[in-house]
């Protein structure tokens, strides 16, 4: 085991005292790269009951269940006229049904006085289930963690070097992260020398475009995946809706993600997935990509 010390050591560009403040303090410095630069900011991992929105409805927050909605009107959109045909007969369906209804005798309408007590117990009964499940669902969401970043009112602040970043945690001004329990430590402690972001946390958003460009034998799967996971994130965070909508689950890029994952797995199911790769269509997924970055790019604020 020793002998792998040296190598580890290598492999991570931060001293020891500076990985014991980011672990003990559980925020992030993290480096992204944009068509207008390339800029350091902070992220953290909280429950949501922990996070507060934000003022003026641009919030650090979004409801859980966002990116679900935003799948189901990726899946709608997707459907297309057939949906409408759908809908259509089932309201000729409904009409047939309620015609049906109307040639039953009289004596059926009228129900026993004891039966429809009976029923209204059995609904408030199901009801009390509901909101019991409906409560058990919150205190989840609750628990639940999510991003919260270095910026205020629906934008991120990005600094072009560490020493602009750390005079701005000194310096007192508001923003989302300062209500993580660990800001005031956060604060006395960290030094410029400690704004140094892992291979993990290094996003290069500018060359996602370039790269899906090349087609499904040039793609880098851990640019493209890497990219997807902090612009969810970014998103999720900052109430992007469409970035939320274009990244959903089911959407076509979501699509890419889960094969190029599947791809760099290896194995049997490595083979189908690159098949599946060749059949996505490498503009379409460019051009996507482009707006997703244009949107990043609206709300990043270059704080120096």
């Amino acid at each position: 085991m020793a002998a792998d010390e040296p190598a580890e050591e290598t492999d991570n560009p931060r001293s020891a005292r500076t990985n014991k403040l980011w672990s003990d303090v559980r925020v992030d410095p993290i480096e992204i790269a944009l068509p207008g630069g390339v800029g350091y900011t902070l992220r953290a991992y909280r429950p949501a009951s922990e996070i507060a929105a934000a003022e003026g409805g641009a919030g650090t927050v979004v409801e859980l269940d966002d990116f679900d909605a935003a799948a189901a009107a990726v899946a709608r959109r997707r459907r297309g006229d057939e949906a409408e045909e759908a809908d259509v007969e089932e309201v000729e369906e409904l009409a047939e049904d309620l015609d049906e209804d109307d040639l039953v005798d009289e004596e059926d309408d009228d129900l026993d006085e004891d039966e429809e007590d009976d029923d209204e117990e059995d609904d408030e009964g199901d009801e009390d289930e509901e909101e019991e499940d409906d409560d058990e669902d919150d205190e989840e969401d609750e628990d639940q963690e999510v991003p919260v970043f270095l910026g205020r009112q629906g934008r991120v602040y990005l600094f072009h070097s560490p020493e602009k970043l750390v005079e701005f945690v000194k310096s007192g001004s508001e923003h989302d992260l300062a209500q993580v329990d660990s800001w005031s430590d956060l604060v006395k402690r960290v030094k410029t020398d400690d704004v140094v972001a892992l291979d993990e946390d290094t996003y290069e958003l500018d060359l996602v475009v370039e790269n899906l460009r090349g087609g499904p034998d040039a793609w880098d799967a851990p640019l493209i995946l890497k990219a997807g996971e902090v612009a969810r994130d970014l998103a999720f965070a900052l109430r992007i809706e469409p970035v939320v909508i274009a990244l959903a689950s089911g959407s076509p890029l979501d699509d890419l993600d889960e094969a190029l994952r599947s791809a760099e797995a290896g194995g049997v199911g490595s083979f189908f997935a690159k098949r599946r790769l060749r059949k996505i269509p490498a503009q379409q997924s460019s051009l996507a990509w482009r707006t997703i970055i244009g949107k990043i790019s609206a709300v990043a604020e270059w704080r120096d």
